[in-house]
């Protein structure tokens, strides 16, 4: 039986909050009894609409030339980006920095182009689909999963990386109440398949270019293998991983693209 997250309560009837996704009783349902994770994020998406002045006038604006950064990101999801960038570029490429030669700039080079569009597209993919929804969304930085991976690829030399610094955030520009629950699930899977499958049309695009010799075959065979764990890794149904949602959308779904990514990297990592 479904229990409270908060007070553990076995619930008949379940409260599902239109934040979080997490399920409460009747005491806890809103979004300040449970100290809901996503009132900041949601503050700060009321507090950016409340700063867009609105000009009424009886002749249209002029057609401006340059698009405003700020309607797509901001300076803080820029900076949170980039500092999961390089600190997953690190991870990647810890076994040459733990035993540096005249190589090694070059290999950084390599892995700082891989790891960013692996996994900056990753998260690209997540974003620009939640607002094709008309949600609220961006990325953000998660310190200690950051460390994580910095731990857990010191510690295994490179072999496995928990890949997970930060997550894009979604809210929902109205109440999700007002919609069919099974459309918001679907929403939900369909904003989280979005990353995974992003690293796996990359993995596809490098492993043509890994045929080639020289530096371009390098790229490609480092680009493949990065991407391809990103998405088997992000498709693991545990935590606030994509594979979760995705599961609790559709199981066949996420068995069509988790199944076959998991049986690749067994096979990548066996011969």
């Amino acid at each position: 039986m479904v229990k409270c997250e908060v007070c553990g309560e076995e619930l008949i009837l379940p409260f599902t909050c239109s934040y979080c996704k997490g399920t409460f009783c009747s005491r806890h349902r809103l979004p300040e009894s449970h100290n809901c994770r996503m009132l900041n994020l949601v503050k700060m998406q009321r507090q950016t609409y409340s700063e867009t002045p609105i000009i009424y006038s009886e002749t249209p604006p002029p057609p401006r030339r340059r698009l405003r950064i700020s309607r797509i990101t901001s300076w803080t999801e820029i900076t949170h980006l980039l500092a999961a960038w390089v600190v997953l570029t690190i991870c990647f490429s810890i076994r040459y920095v733990l035993n540096p030669s005249s190589i090694l700039p070059l290999i950084l080079v390599i892995y700082l182009i891989v790891v960013g569009t692996g996994f900056v597209s990753h998260e690209l993919a997540h974003k620009f689909t939640a607002q094709r929804y008309g949600y609220w969304s961006e990325f953000r930085l998660w310190p200690m999963g950051l460390a994580i991976a910095l731990f857990s690829s010191l510690l295994t030399a490179g072999s496995f990386i928990f890949a997970a610094p930060g997550a894009t955030y979604v809210a929902p520009r109205i109440s999700v109440y007002e919609l069919p629950q099974k459309s918001e699930r679907r929403r939900i899977g369909l904003m989280s398949l979005a990353g995974p499958l992003s690293n796996v049309a990359w993995a596809v695009l490098f492993l043509f270019l890994s045929g080639l010799s020289g530096l371009p075959g390098l790229i490609g065979t480092v680009g493949f293998q990065v991407n391809l764990w990103l998405a088997a890794f992000n498709m693991i149904p545990l935590g606030g991983l994509d594979g979760r949602k995705i599961l609790s959308w559709s199981i066949a779904a996420w068995a069509a693209v988790a199944v076959p990514l998991w049986a690749a990297q067994v096979f990548l990592m066996l011969f």
